[in-house]
């Protein structure tokens, strides 16, 4: 993120920000009021779109933001009792990165274009640190500090926050992302896209304790591997083709919520942390759900979950981030990029 230190001189100051989100395959907006209040929150899903090739193609998904982008713009600005000349709106926080390159663009470009049309400034936010900032929108009393457990299609990591905009980061996936191995597990065994609402559903129905899948990276890191899981899966699939779907997506979900919780248990217990708090779209897993809330209150720790709506892609998460940086007198330069490998680093 690229941004200035300080406040400039005769700035308002910052009440309303205007979230735009088009990191991969939701094109979103939303106002955010005083960084943890949702004025309107406006999401278009292009599921239907990319599930016919099995998985987001990004020249479609770029394609589909530049036609989507301003009519969802529109309808958060109108349900925010604003419209197109940003009456009300102080500030625009934007992802920047990590994404689709393509994607990423049409949100900056759109949010460089505002922020000159209407005279007020704009900030860069990363994607991740944006998933942070989601359980803030419903429980902004927060304790501190807490373990994140950011879990997505493209990111597995453990996080401690001692405070909004301070982390540290304590672990990661070392290869396939747990909602990857979601995606590439529920499309081989026919369930097809996107994988993690498909094996969430069908799992019910099977016995978890039907293959004993392997738990990967056995010890006191806080590393995630899950390439190994998502090749045993396969190998056991190809040796038994009869085996039932249900009973192979029940097995494979409990060995990926498993290392999660595990994970996460031990790293919140190493820092002292108040509370455990899922991010990203994983975190709507109802497994990982359920076994997280047990998991905390057998450690008597809070458990947050943010809502299903909050924890897929959305622009009020961004929205919160960048209010943080915008009171706080952060602007990002109008030269400012997208970066589709921008990282999250530890800032405590």
């Amino acid at each position: 993120m690229a941004h200035s230190d300080s406040q400039p001189a005769g700035v308002r100051p910052v009440r309303r920000v205007l979230g735009i989100e088009t990191s991969c395959d939701e094109t979103a907006a939303s106002v955010i009021e005083d960084g943890t209040t949702i004025v309107s929150s406006v999401v278009s899903s292009q599921i239907d779109l990319h599930a016919r090739y099995g998985g987001v193609v990004p020249e479609l998904a770029g394609r589909a933001h530049v036609e989507l982008l301003t009519p969802v713009i529109d309808d958060a600005l109108t349900q925010a009792g604003s419209d197109r000349t940003g009456v009300g709106i102080d500030g625009i926080a934007v992802t920047c990165g990590p994404g689709l390159i393509g994607s990423l663009l049409v949100g900056v470009a759109e949010a460089k274009a505002l922020s000159m049309a209407w005279g007020i400034p704009f900030i860069g936010v990363n994607h991740l640190e944006a998933h942070l900032f989601a359980s803030l929108l419903e429980q902004p009393d927060l304790g501190w500090p807490l373990v994140v457990l950011l879990v997505s299609g493209g990111h597995t990591m453990l996080i401690e926050v001692t405070s909004p905009g301070q982390y540290r980061i304590m672990g990661g996936t070392i290869d396939d992302a747990a909602g990857e191995a979601f995606d590439k597990v529920a499309r081989f065994i026919g369930l097809g896209y996107p994988g993690g609402p498909a094996i969430d559903r069908i799992a019910i129905e099977g016995d978890a304790r039907s293959y004993a899948f392997p738990r990967s990276l056995p010890g006191d890191a806080y590393d995630f591997s899950f390439s190994g899981l998502k090749t045993s899966v396969v190998n056991r699939v190809r040796k038994e083709p009869d085996a039932a779907t249900a009973d192979i997506a029940a097995s494979f979900q409990e060995a990926v919520v498993d290392v999660l919780v595990s994970r996460a248990r031990q790293a919140a217990a190493d820092v002292g942390a108040r509370a455990i708090c899922l991010a990203g779209g994983v975190a709507a897993n109802s497994l990982l759900r359920t076994r997280i809330e047990e998991a905390c209150a057998d450690d008597g720790i809070g458990a947050f979950l943010p809502s299903r709506a909050l924890c897929t892609d959305n622009a009020a998460m961004v929205a919160a981030a960048g209010y943080w940086h915008l009171a706080r007198g952060e602007r990002s330069p109008l030269d400012l990029g997208a970066n589709p490998n921008l990282r999250l680093v530890s800032t405590a």
